[in-house]
C-alpha cells in the first residue's frame, strides 16, 4: 500500500476481539490472539515498524499509551511527506502537510493505529482456520506463529509472529488463500511499558495555516423515496457493520458510505452522486496496494467497493447494490458458499 493510501484506510481496518471454540489445538491459538489484541490496545508501548507490500516500503514509528483509561496515540511516516496520525480516545487527527490539510474524524470502531494488525470477533472461525504454526525469532525474540486462513476464496488470511514476552505482533503478514505473502508489517525496534510523556502525542506538523476539515459521518437516514439504494447479494459471512453519510475531501456532495464485515475482513461500499456538473463515469478493477476495488456507474451515481479482500469479492459486492425499494439489512440473502 502506498503512504497516501494507507493512512486514508485507517479508519476503516479493525474491529473489537472475542474469540470461543471448541478444538484444543485452537484454544491455544485463540489466547495467542486474544493476548496479543489486549497488548496492542492496552499496552504501553513505542517502535518502528517497515509496511511492505504493493508498492515502495514505507517506514513508521508509532507511540501508543493508555493512563487513567485514555488512549493516546500517535503514528508518524519516516519515509515520506511527514504525515502523522494522533488519535485522543476516539477521535483521529490526520496531519497530510503535502496536501496541508488535517483531517478529523471519529471512527465508528475503536481500534489501535497498528491497523494492519487484525482483530477478530466471534464469528471469525466460520470462514477461517485458526491454528498454532510454529516458532522462530523476530528481531531476536522468540515468537509463536499463529495462522488464520480464509476457507474459501472471498477473503484474505493472516499470518502472525507474536512475541512470548510481551504478546505485541512483531511481525504480520497479509496472506491470500495459498498462503502467498501479500502484504507485511514488521518491527524493527520496539520498546513496552516505556514511560511516554505528553510531548511524545504532539504532531510536529506545523498545521497552523493547514485546513481543517471535519469528516465525522451522519447519522444513518433513510434512503431517498426517489432512489432508495439496497444490497442483493453479500458473499457468506459478510453483513452490514456500519451505514451512513460523510464528506469526502474536494467533494461537496455527501457520500453514502456502508461498511460489510466478516468479522475480520471489512469493506467499504461509497455512493456519490449525482455529481454537479456531471463527471466521467468511472467502470471496472483497481488496486490501492493490498486493497482491491470495484467501481460501476448506476442510475448516475458513482458506486465504489474497496477493502482489503481478493477483486471478486469487491466486485461481487458492487454489482450488488442497486437502486430500489428499499430492503432491511436482516433481509440480506449471503452468496452460496462456493470459491468465487
Amino acid at each position: 500500500m502506498n503512504a497516501g493510501a494507507l493512512w486514508r484506510l485507517l479508519p476503516f481496518t479493525c474491529v473489537a476481539i472475542l474469540l470461543a471454540g471448541p478444538a484444543a489445538a485452537d484454544d491455544e491459538a485463540r489466547r495467542w490472539l486474544t493476548q496479543m489484541n489486549e497488548a496492542v490496545a492496552s499496552g504501553n508501548y513505542q517502535g518502528e515498524f517497515l509496511h511492505l507490500g504493493h508498492g515502495p516500503v514505507e517506514k513508521l514509528r508509532i507511540f501508543h499509551r493508555v493512563k487513567d483509561g485514555h488512549v493516546l496515540e500517535r503514528l508518524v511516516s519516516l519515509s515520506s511527506h511527514g504525515r502523522e496520525v494522533v488519535r485522543r480516545d476516539a477521535e483521529l487527527q490526520c496531519y497530510l502537510p503535502d496536501e496541508r490539510t488535517v483531517l478529523v474524524e471519529t471512527p465508528p470502531d475503536d481500534r489501535a493505529l497498528l491497523g494492519a494488525v487484525p482483530t477478530f470477533d466471534a464469528g471469525v472461525e466460520k470462514n477461517y482456520r485458526v491454528e498454532m504454526a510454529g516458532r522462530e525469532r523476530v528481531i531476536g525474540r522468540p515468537s509463536r506463529i499463529v495462522e488464520v486462513m480464509p476457507r474459501d476464496g472471498y477473503r484474505f488470511g493472516y499470518r502472525l509472529w507474536i512475541d512470548e514476552q510481551t504478546k505485541m505482533p512483531l511481525r504480520t503478514d497479509l496472506c491470500d488463500a495459498h498462503g502467498n505473502m501479500l502484504e507485511q508489517v514488521l518491527f524493527t525496534a520496539l520498546e513496552v511499558g516505556a514511560v511516554l510523556p505528553d510531548s511524545v502525542f504532539r504532531a510536529e506538523v506545523d498545521a497552523s495555516h493547514f485546513s481543517w476539515v471535519r469528516q465525522a459521518a451522519s447519522p444513518p437516514r433513510a434512503a431517498s423515496p426517489a432512489l432508495p439504494w439496497q444490497l442483493l447479494q453479500l458473499p457468506p459471512g459478510f453483513k452490514v457493520s456500519a451505514s451512513g453519510e460523510q464528506r469526502l475531501p474536494g467533494s461537496d456532495q455527501p457520500v453514502t458510505h456502508m461498511v460489510v464485515s466478516d468479522g475480520l475482513a471489512s469493506v467499504s461500499v461509497f455512493i456519490e452522486g449525482p455529481p454537479a456538473p456531471p463527471r466521467q463515469p468511472v467502470e471496472g478493477q483497481g488496486r490501492v496496494g493490498s486493497a482491491f476495488a470495484y467501481s460501476r456507474f448506476k442510475s448516475g451515481h458513482q458506486i465504489t467497493a474497496i477493502g482489503e479482500v481478493p477483486p471478486q469479492t469487491v466486485e461481487y459486492i458492487a454489482t450488488g447494490v442497486m437502486p430500489g425499494r428499499a430492503t432491511p439489512v436482516p433481509g440480506l440473502t449471503d452468496a452460496p458458499r462456493t470459491q468465487p
